[in-house]
């Protein structure tokens, strides 16, 4: 488990989503070389546990570097990092010293590097170091699993298909970079039980940084003297500007290792084998990424690599059909039909608006009608069955693949366990009422029916609120499209005007379409940007329970906004453009008559062209935008 970052490098960088897995490989990589070296903000980070220089212990080469993930003891390793500036406000000093008084109390050790070593000289870093102590009594609170046991289960190979998976196979040390084991709840009164060889590396980082991150989220700031429950936890700390950052630390620097052969490193071999464009072909390790990060980016990454290998098949089927559409672009008979002289020549077709607007010939739209066969043909009816088999393929598949790396991973009751345990320090903070827990029979914080109600309330009236915010930006959108549509019919079909030529390769309705998709795009990107911090305040205001209730209310909020947000567009001109349209004589306008914007109509070769024209703009700057966003603010 690891904390969203903020400023400081060679902290261990939060993954992306959302990319299909040679995206990530590339951002990873533009993300690691930013993380590692020259690009730093404050100039704190970490070098390599490798091999000490000849002729010295590992401990004095440590004590004779202050650019380590050690203290200056070179014994003790830094498993949390706070970073602050000394503004000279009392307020914020007298935070830091009740915060860090109170860390000391619970057993963390600090230790802080003064600001003239840092890159700015302005930038304090407060480094803490979790006791064997401290793990073992918050492993057994966290009920964190621990090896017993070593595994006498042989896992199953395909030795018949080996050959055939050989170049897209790594290493077996970076696919299995430890033992499996058996494991069982943690329990420091049977220390004896587990298979301890080494205290100091029997939990590994992303569990010692998980648990360091639970007492931060945890630990007052307040005097003994005088309570308040809401001085509580390093994200308040962070938000008050009293400390600036809070991450852990990556385990080396590239760098480093690269000029040292000998030297290795978690950290650089997922850089080498998994994040780097070169290796979007190979396999992920999977159980490098967990033992790094924790099960948990672990479990995202297997998703996201399992939903890219499916969206391979999906591609085929797809470029086949397309394929069809282009080897079959001759036998078009409709856009024959619509491009010969004689037939579509001798067709007029009424005006496209009340006014301006002159009569036009069928085979003017020849070209559009050609381009709409390559998408819209017979084998886009056996593409569309193809995908409804292949998503319900895809969610079975995928729980095949979950259930095997809950049992490899031992996270069968990883779900229940996180309910159980992981109950949000902001809920035990604002709910001051008490009441006892049927079955453990402990008293336990709880919020009120009425006050979970008004919240709810409140919450799902704001989300209604921004729902209906985007379908009147749509209605704005749709305003705009048969204002300028009338514009663009006036000019394209103009015969009398020059532009005339253009109009032959662009219709009224795609030059409308383009310029509403690019409108369509920005106000999507600005609501999103607005909409993210509102369904953070409104989840935070509902006071989950649990870190899993939090993320699931969250995710539901996100995911009704976004597909209304992106896909609201896509709908109207899939299913209602040209549906409403009326009939010379009698057309239909928006709002009645007394707006004198008629609905618009689709092109005679269809709306699929003007659908895939809106999907590219809208997914491709999407994509593009992230992709930005990563490369200027990983």
């Amino acid at each position: 488990m690891r904390l969203p970052s903020r400023i400081i490098l060679e902290k261990k960088p939060q993954p992306g989503g959302g990319r299909s897995q040679s995206f990530t490989s590339t951002i990873f990589s533009l993300v690691f070389a930013i993380t590692a070296d020259e690009s730093s903000g404050n100039g704190f980070s970490s070098l390599s546990e490798g091999a000490p220089l000849p002729g010295h212990s590992e401990t004095e080469s440590l004590q004779s570097n202050r650019d380590t993930v050690f203290f200056r003891d070179g014994v003790r390793r830094i498993d949390f990092v706070l970073s602050y500036v000394d503004d000279k406000d009392e307020r914020k000093q007298e935070r830091r010293k009740e915060f860090e008084a109170n860390l000391e109390k619970e057993g963390l050790e600090l230790e802080t590097e003064n600001k003239a070593d840092s890159k700015d000289q302005k930038t304090y870093f407060l480094k803490i170091h979790a006791p064997w102590e401290v793990l073992t009594k918050y492993a057994a609170v966290l009920n964190i699993k621990a090896p017993f046991k070593e595994s006498d289960i042989q896992h199953g190979q395909d030795a018949h298909l080996d050959w055939l998976s050989y170049p897209f196979r790594l290493p077996d040390h970076i696919m299995h970079p430890k033992p499996d084991y058996f494991t069982y709840p943690f329990d420091k009164n049977k220390v004896g039980f587990f298979l301890i060889n080494d205290k100091e590396t029997f939990f590994p980082p992303s569990t010692r940084n998980r648990i360091v991150f639970y007492i931060l989220a945890r630990a007052p700031y307040y005097s003994e003297g005088r309570k308040d429950r809401e001085k509580t936890g390093i994200k308040r700390l962070l938000s008050n500007g009293t400390y600036t950052a809070a991450f852990p630390l990556h385990d080396c620097r590239l760098w480093k290792i690269a000029r040292n052969a000998k030297c290795e490193s978690e950290r650089f071999n997922l850089y080498k084998h998994w994040a780097r464009f070169l290796c979007f072909y190979k396999e992920q390790p999977l159980n490098l990424i967990k033992k790094y990060y924790g099960e948990k980016i672990g479990i995202y990454f297997a998703w996201l690599g399992f939903y890219t290998e499916m969206l391979f098949f999906a591609a085929v089927m797809g470029v086949i059909c397309f394929t069809y559409g282009v080897l079959s672009y001759g036998d078009n008979k409709s856009s024959e039909e619509i491009c010969d002289a004689e037939i579509g020549g001798s067709i007029l077709m009424c005006p496209l608006c009340d006014k301006k607007c002159p009569f036009w010939k069928l085979n003017s739209t020849c070209l559009s009608s050609w381009q709409s066969h390559l998408f819209d043909n017979e084998g886009t009816v056996f593409f569309a069955i193809f995908m409804g088999i292949w998503v319900t393929l895809f969610l079975e598949f995928w729980k095949r693949r979950q259930a095997r790396l809950e049992y490899e991973w031992d996270l069968v009751d990883f779900e229940e366990e996180q309910q159980q345990l992981q109950i949000r320090p902001e809920f035990e903070i604002k709910c001051t009422n008490r009441r006892q827990n049927k079955i453990t029979q402990e008293m336990e914080p709880y919020l009120p029916v009425t006050s979970k109600c008004a919240r709810f309330c409140l919450s799902g009236a704001t989300v209604i609120f921004w729902v209906s915010l985007i379908v009147a930006c749509i209605i704005g959108v749709i305003a705009y499209r048969l204002a300028v549509y009338a514009a663009f019919a006036s000019i394209i079909k103009d015969p009398m005007r020059k532009i005339q030529l253009v109009g032959r390769f662009i219709t009224p309705q795609l030059a409308t379409s383009v310029t509403a998709s690019c409108i369509n795009f920005v106000i999507i990107m600005i609501l999103n940007f607005f909409y993210e911090r509102v369904a953070i305040w409104i989840t935070d205001m509902e006071i989950p329970k649990t870190h899993l209730e939090y993320e699931n209310r969250l995710t539901i909020k996100m995911f009704l906004f976004q597909f209304v947000n992106y896909y609201s567009s896509c709908f109207y001109v899939a299913f209602f453009k040209g549906k409403f349209v009326g009939y010379p004589g009698k057309y239909s306008y928006m709002f009645g008559n007394m707006t004198q914007l008629r609905n618009e109509e689709c092109d005679p070769g269809g709306c699929l062209i003007e659908l895939t024209t809106q999907l590219v703009i809208v997914m491709a700057g999407k994509q593009l935008w992230g992709n930005i966003q990563e490369a200027l603010l990983p």
